[in-house]
């Protein structure tokens, strides 16, 4: 996120301050990212965005307000992209690869995003862990929608499917935490296996992901 350039310009007022809270929020980010919850004071994110402590506070109450900002801001960014590529495939299986394959995506393009969302992130306290369920949550419709009967002919309970989406992220965090976000395409087919399983059973859940 760039300054805006100094001196007199014809921006708006709503227009700058947009722009300053974006760069702080991008700038905890960032911190986090490459000092870790404890090191990233309100001093370090301002020294990032280039702003002022008066600026941070106008925007934010407390550095807890900015991790809950921040963290909105990035699991928004996530579900935008899930979503979309969902949005172009009909096939349930097809749609489950797909959303995977956009959210490995984005991760590994933005290891930041990857570290705030899954990683170092959530030891920052600020209820951030709620905040991740209810990202997990508002994916719960995309796995649903047409998802195949169990055996029984049963639709499965929205528990195994919220269960099923928790040990997503539980697998992609690990792998985040061990400093591999920018490698996590190489682990697709782990994960997709690890979605689609429940649902058609391993032997098929393969043959999808090697047809993917």
């Amino acid at each position: 996120m760039k300054r805006l350039p100094r001196g007199h310009h014809s921006l708006s007022s709503e227009f700058v301050a947009q722009n300053q809270r974006d760069r702080i929020v991008a700038a905890l980010t960032e911190s986090v990212h490459k000092r870790g919850c404890k090191r990233t004071t309100v001093s370090a994110i301002c020294s990032i965005a280039h702003v002022s402590k008066t600026s941070f506070y106008r925007h934010f109450g407390s550095k807890e307000d900015c991790f809950k900002a921040s963290y909105e801001a990035v699991a928004e960014r996530l579900r935008v992209e899930v979503v979309a590529a969902c949005a172009k495939r009909t096939d349930w299986a097809q749609r489950v690869c797909a959303g995977l394959s956009s959210a490995i995506g984005f991760l590994a393009r933005e290891p930041a995003c990857a570290s705030l969302l899954l990683g170092e992130g959530l030891r920052g306290g600020s209820g951030l862990h709620d905040h991740l369920q209810q990202a997990l949550g508002s994916f719960v419709p995309h796995l649903r929608e047409d998802a195949p009967a169990l055996l029984d002919g049963a639709r499965p309970p929205q528990a195994a499917d919220e269960a099923v989406l928790g040990g997503i992220a539980s697998l992609v965090g690990r792998h985040v935490a061990d400093g591999e976000a920018e490698r996590l395409g190489e682990f697709f087919p782990d994960i997709a296996e690890f979605a689609l399983t429940p649902y058609v059973g391993p032997v098929e859940a393969r043959r999808i992901i090697s047809a993917a």
